[in-house]
């Protein structure tokens, strides 16, 4: 017997939020070039501090993009394109309590294509990671403890995330000096984590093993606990990722749901 970890990367492993954000904004300015005309570095630095606040809304990394531009929008009400009402004098408060319903309204607005975004996003990133390997690690972390967790692990481990697959394979090799197999990581592309879970689940080589799935956002869990057929995942919320408090107690409440805390997630992998 034995176990299986199932393990979301951005907000489980690796705290990226310094490295998306300012790729986001590098991606905004190709993406929206009139929109920076007046952006100095100072606004440029409040909208990758404000990003760590809001971070929590963001499934997939496209929507960094349209954060950085309603941040960028809020602060200059003359760029404003959206008809969105909360658009002028928006909080991030507002922006964390209303995401699902502000996101389709300003891609319409803005008519903006999700591929595309996700396509930008990645050449952007790429040409950061081509360019400046050094820098680019360097805006991101790992959690205290982890890749060692990671290294030393006794369970069976696997990356399931939204981001796309060539970037965790960089910085796990690059920042945790971890050589992990390339075939257990499902990135961006692959399916949602749902149908991904039921893959995992059901491969003849992990019958018998004991399952469990770390994540930090309260959504896919609750995605999770909404398919029976994933009845036998053992779900974990990882109260360091980006989460809210409001979330956190949420999860509390939810008798599938384990809140962990980092210490407890790196003692449990080894």
């Amino acid at each position: 017997m034995g176990d299986l970890y199932a393990l979301d990367f951005d907000g489980v492993v690796c705290d990226s939020c310094g490295e998306s954000s300012l790729s986001a904004v590098k991606a905004a300015k190709v993406r929206w070039p009139s929109l920076f005309d007046d952006v100095d570095s100072s606004l440029e630095d409040w909208i990758v501090d404000q990003m760590h606040i809001v971070r929590p809304v963001v499934e997939t990394g496209y929507e960094i993009l349209l954060l950085v531009r309603l941040l960028l929008e809020t602060k200059i009400p003359s760029i404003r394109k959206s008809s969105y009402k909360v658009a002028e004098g928006l909080t991030v408060e507002e922006v964390l309590e209303n995401w699902l319903t502000i996101k389709p309204v300003i891609m319409s607005e803005w008519d903006e294509n999700r591929d595309a975004l996700i396509d930008l996003f990645g050449k952007v990133r790429d040409e950061w990671l081509d360019n400046d390997l050094a820098t680019w690690i360097g805006a991101n972390r790992f959690y205290p403890g982890v890749a060692d967790a990671l290294k030393f692990a006794s369970s069976k481990l696997y990356i399931v995330t939204t981001k796309q697959g060539r970037f965790v394979e960089a910085l796990l090799r690059e920042l945790g000096g971890i050589d992990f197999p390339p075939e257990r990581i499902y990135g961006l592309g692959t399916g949602p984590k749902v149908k991904v879970l039921k893959q995992l689940q059901d491969m003849p080589e992990h019958q018998g093993l004991t399952l469990h799935f770390v994540e930090d956002r309260l959504a896919t869990l609750k995605n999770v606990i909404n398919e029976p057929e994933l009845s036998k995942w053992n779900l974990y919320l990882g109260d360091w990722g980006y989460n809210t408090p409001k979330e956190r107690e949420e999860a509390a409440r939810i008798s599938r749901i384990r809140l962990l805390q980092l210490s407890d997630f790196s003692e449990k992998l080894k």
